[in-house]
């Protein structure tokens, strides 16, 4: 029998869990952190990483006393993230800022020029993540912290995944050199591919702006699986979280791809890590290129497998701003919803409120709803909003399949699932699958099963998922709808790729994007600093 700790930081808060291998699940507890953001800029979303260190003491600490064990107990700890959320670091891995969160969408202009560099130089890696670079990830975030901080670039010693950061930080690690840098990270978010000698090269670099002269030798530093231990529970910090000194943490990954793992994922599974945003997640034996994807990376997911990562950039957020815009809750706008039938609303919800993720990468889109009458609620746009989400679902995994990645099963997992039954429903009659949901909670449980293999407990991912994982619900697909929803997917897929991509000679393809630009441009002529230049003009 051992005890170990499962840690999850998420968005709004970090959850901690004890796991015992026999019992499962002893105890959990959350505490939450600010998330900064500026209604004059709403791309920008950060953190700060002290805010997210003492949530974690509070969590653990508190954790520990829920279950009734004391710290000593504890065998090892192990923690994943959100992702790409990135932190520039000086001397002494000293944060220089914020994190950029995964959901900060600044880097636009630079994402797009990294994307472009890399199609004309002919970057191989920039293949095995869908063929184009987001301004969710890595460097697309670095180049634009180098390019609005000029008083702060002669600090700058490297950059971290929060995923890293937090174990390094744990471990007392103090040189960038020596942190571990995880796959998960690096291989989805950065380019990082094993076969083309890690990162892109300095002269590649340089061509998309000469301030990363130098960054590639300053992220330097050994990429591994989450089999691999990233150091050991430093004292100060066994100190704060009430824990013994010396247990091992291993290297850390990305929330979605963990809560698949907790989720009980198997090769073939395709998990929907359904919540503010949805992470789908597959693992599959063959190592092949999906276009459109986040990253086909091996390892990424469970060390013996290759990780297939996609998503959807805003999907629970969705939900919850229809809700504050009809001034009611997601849960008082729900109720009823189990009566709706396929397609009755006669909406039609593109779900790009925060952009598309996959399998476009294009985060100069907005959201859209066709058919509004004068008698629609802001409820029927809701249950759209549910059947837009799973139709972007359908073509992402159509996408998948198109390529060679077999899908056997789907398990909806995340904070949404286990509480909207009429989405997973949905989900299954879109798909035309059955649809897996956990029965219980299985936050922070992927880093649990980590932990007992930093501590020797399972000898294998597949051991532990049956020790510790929850059974599954099952949805079975309705045939009735099955019908409807094919028809509707027909007309979501035209108006998918029509107005989502600007090229391949698409009509509408530059409709959303000169929207944001109006938009843009218009608050930018309304901002303070605008009026104070046009009076010093006519003073003048």
């Amino acid at each position: 029998m051992a005890i170990v700790a499962g840690v999850d930081f998420g968005t709004l808060s970090v959850r901690v869990s004890i796991v015992d291998s026999e019992k499962g699940m002893l105890a959990s507890a959350v505490a939450e952190y600010p998330l900064h953001r500026k209604r004059e800029d709403p791309e920008l979303a950060t953190q700060s990483h002290e805010d997210h260190m003492r949530a974690l003491a509070a969590a653990t600490r508190e954790a520990l006393k829920q279950a009734g064990i004391p710290g000593e107990k504890i065998e090892a700890i192990a923690l994943d993230t959100t992702g790409s959320s990135v932190i520039p670091v000086g001397a002494g891995m000293v944060p220089l800022g914020e994190y950029y969160l995964w959901c900060d969408h600044r880097a636009k202009s630079e994402a797009a020029e990294i994307t472009e560099m890399a199609h004309r130089e002919k970057l191989e890696a920039i293949r095995w993540c869908g063929g184009v670079y987001s301004s969710e990830w890595g460097f697309a975030k670095l180049l634009h912290w180098l390019r609005h901080n000029p008083s702060e670039r002669g600090k700058f010693a490297s950059a971290f995944e929060h995923c890293d950061m937090v174990a390094a930080t744990l471990c007392g690690v103090t040189q960038p050199a020596q942190a571990k840098r995880s796959v998960c990270a690096m291989g989805h978010k950065w380019l990082w591919h094993p076969d083309f000698g890690g990162l892109p090269a300095e002269e590649f670099l340089v061509k998309v702006d000469p301030l990363l002269a130098g960054v590639r030798q300053k992220l330097q530093g050994a990429c591994e699986t989450s089999d691999k231990i990233a150091g050991k529970l430093s004292a100060p910090w066994a100190e704060k979280l009430g824990l013994r000194a010396g247990i091992p943490i291993p290297v850390g990954a990305f929330d979605a791809h963990w809560d698949a793992i907790g989720a009980g994922a198997q090769e073939k599974d395709i998990v929907n890590v359904v919540g503010t945003s949805t992470c789908i997640i597959g693992i599959t034996r063959e190592t092949q290129l999906v276009p459109g994807v986040c990253g086909v990376v091996k390892g990424s997911v469970h060390p013996a497998y290759t990780g297939i990562e996609a998503g959807l950039s805003a999907t629970g957020d969705i939900f919850e701003a229809i809700a504050r815009r009809a001034n009611t809750t997601i849960s008082q706008l729900s109720a009823g919803l189990e009566k709706y039938t396929a397609g009755q609303t006669g909406l039609l919800r593109m779900t790009w409120d925060n952009g598309d993720r996959t399998v476009l990468v294009n985060a100069n889109l907005r959201g859209m709803t066709l058919g509004w009458n004068l008698q629609h609620t802001a409820q029927d746009e809701l249950f759209a909003a549910i059947e837009g989400t799973a139709f972007h679902t359908r073509v992402i995994l159509d996408r998948m399949a198109e390529h060679g990645a077999r899908i056997e099963r789907v398990i909806n997992s995340g904070g949404i699932p286990q509480s909207n039954a009429v989405l997973n429903q949905v989900y299954a009659n879109v798909l035309r699958r059955p649809v897996l949901v956990p029965s219980r909670k299985v936050t922070s449980l992927g880093s649990a099963i980590f932990a007992f293999l930093a501590a020797g407990t399972f000898k294998t991912i597949e051991e532990a998922q049956k020790k510790v994982c929850p059974p599954h619900v099952v949805y079975h697909p309705q045939a009735e709808a099955e019908e409807v929803y094919d028809r509707l997917y027909a007309i979501y897929r035209r108006l998918y790729f029509d107005f989502g991509n600007p090229g391949a000679g698409r009509t509408f393809g530059d409709v959303l994007p000169q929207l944001i630009g109006i938009a843009k441009e218009q608050r930018a002529a309304a901002s303070p600093e605008s009026h104070g230049a046009q009076s010093q003009a006519l003073r003048a």
